[in-house]
């Protein structure tokens, strides 16, 4: 489609993309449920601990937890009700964590946020607000924005990406966003851009997004020209949203082994990432609700939903009409890097990006065997490494010597185990290997 199309240089994979389930879909709004449970564990560092107890009366966009960690994000409200407990929860790992479940005031009215003006503020005005709206990364780990948006000085940043990849299979949510909000994306580009004291920024898209593509290149024309801000298309191929093969796609700069984009002068961030830092900035709106993926053959309606944090998937089902009677797995997040939950008891978060519900035609479940040496998970990684050898020492009870095959390099993108033909669950040994081996 685009002949200039930009990729990395090394491995990557073409899964089927899915897309066409949601891709058409609006942002549409989902109704209130009767009740939310909100985790003070949403991001990547300390957990928050609660303010809030039994019985307290909250408004939506009240702080529920915080902490003194600098690794830490606020947690605020997503509704209006009455605290019933603040008491553990399941995540979609299966682990317990504390969270705070409210009784929904339905009748209580919808904040309202008023425009504030941003441009007259300080960089650090600035990121005080993104610290104050508990923003964090939307389309990962969920690492606190604040403090991606304050590199090391020695770092010498002088670019911006703003990552519209969106490569998993499935996954709509970005892609509803940047065309329904091109324009409020951008201004949440140039607010980071201000942060940092930049004046480039690219937005990468893959091909397979023509109306997200046409969107915000008609925002960039419309926009004021104080910085320089340019989209570039990416090739449709995975795992291109992955942030080093991000950066090289565009730049051509190789993020040194275990090294951080700010090592090569670049900050990425997500587009959703960078709607809430708009919404934040300019509205005065903290991060407490986010568009959702709601896709797969074995869900009854599809949807690109603005889902409240602390909603539980069951409620989400059952405003789309229930499952349907061949639905084989439920995964949160994309089919290469999400994860399988056994219940639908557990809460939407600030980084829940998609949930899948698949029929046993959309999932492979026939039994993996031995390796056979065929070398495809080792043209497959990006990332260079050798998972072949990493499953085979973990078989072997050896997981404490995989470093030396670089599993600490593994971002767990899912390519070596996509291309395996004996369907060895390599990210899974990859994953038991780093708990076991030391740098």
């Amino acid at each position: 489609m685009y002949n200039s199309a930009l990729t990395f240089y090394k491995g990557g994979v073409h899964p089927p993309e899915r897309k066409e389930l949601c891709e058409q879909n609006p942002i549409e709004a989902m109704p209130l449920p009767q009740e939310v449970t909100i985790p003070l564990t949403q991001h990547f560092g300390s957990p928050c601990k609660p303010l809030v107890k039994k019985n307290d009366e909250i408004k939506e966009g009240d702080v529920l937890g915080a902490t003194d960690s600098a690794m830490a994000a606020l947690v605020h409200s997503s509704v209006s009700g009455k605290v019933k407990g603040v008491e553990e929860c399941l995540n979609l790992m299966g682990t317990k964590v504390l969270g705070v479940n409210i009784q929904v005031d339905k009748d209580s009215p919808p904040i309202s946020y008023q425009v504030k003006e941003w441009r007259d503020k300080s960089p650090q005005e600035l990121l005080e607000r993104v610290k104050a709206a508990g923003i964090v990364g939307m389309g990962g780990a969920g690492f606190p924005t604040h403090i991606k948006l304050s590199p090391p000085k020695e770092a010498k940043v002088d670019t911006l990406i703003l990552n519209g990849a969106e490569c998993e299979p499935y996954l709509t949510t970005d892609q509803a966003l940047m065309r329904e909000k091109a324009e409020e994306i951008l201004e949440g580009a140039k607010i980071i851009l201000k942060i940092l004291g930049i004046r480039t920024c690219f937005l990468g898209v893959e091909e397979n997004k023509p109306d997200a593509i046409s969107a915000l290149k008609d925002a960039v024309a419309k926009g004021k020209e104080e910085y320089d801000i340019q989209v570039k298309v990416l090739k449709t191929k995975y795992p291109q949203g992955s942030e080093k093969q991000l950066i090289y796609a565009i730049t051509q700069r190789k993020v040194p082994g275990f090294g951080l984009p700010f090592d090569v002068g670049v900050v990425v961030q997500n587009v959703a990432t960078t709607y809430a830092i708009y919404e934040a900035v300019v509205l005065g709106k903290p991060l407490y609700e986010r568009v959702v993926t709601i896709t797969g053959k074995g869900i009854n309606r599809t949807a690109n939903l603005l889902i409240r944090v602390g909603t539980k998937i069951k409620d989400v089902v059952e405003y789309l009409g229930g499952t349907r009677e061949d639905l084989r797995r439920v995964i949160v997040g994309g089919p290469m890097m999400g994860f399988a939950v056994p219940t639908l008891d557990i809460p939407i978060t600030k980084t829940t990006s998609g949930i899948l519900f698949l029929t046993k035609e959309e999932v492979d479940e026939s039994p993996h065997k031995g390796c056979i040496r065929c070398g495809w998970c080792l043209d497959a990684c990006p990332m260079g490494i050798m998972p072949n050898e990493i499953g085979i020492y973990v078989e072997a009870d050896r997981a404490q010597e995989t470093g030396q095959f670089g599993v600490f390099e593994c971002f767990e993108c899912g390519s070596c185990a996509y291309v395996c033909p004996a369907k060895r669950p390599l990210v899974q040994f990859i994953r038991y290997a780093k708990t076991k081996a030391k740098r």
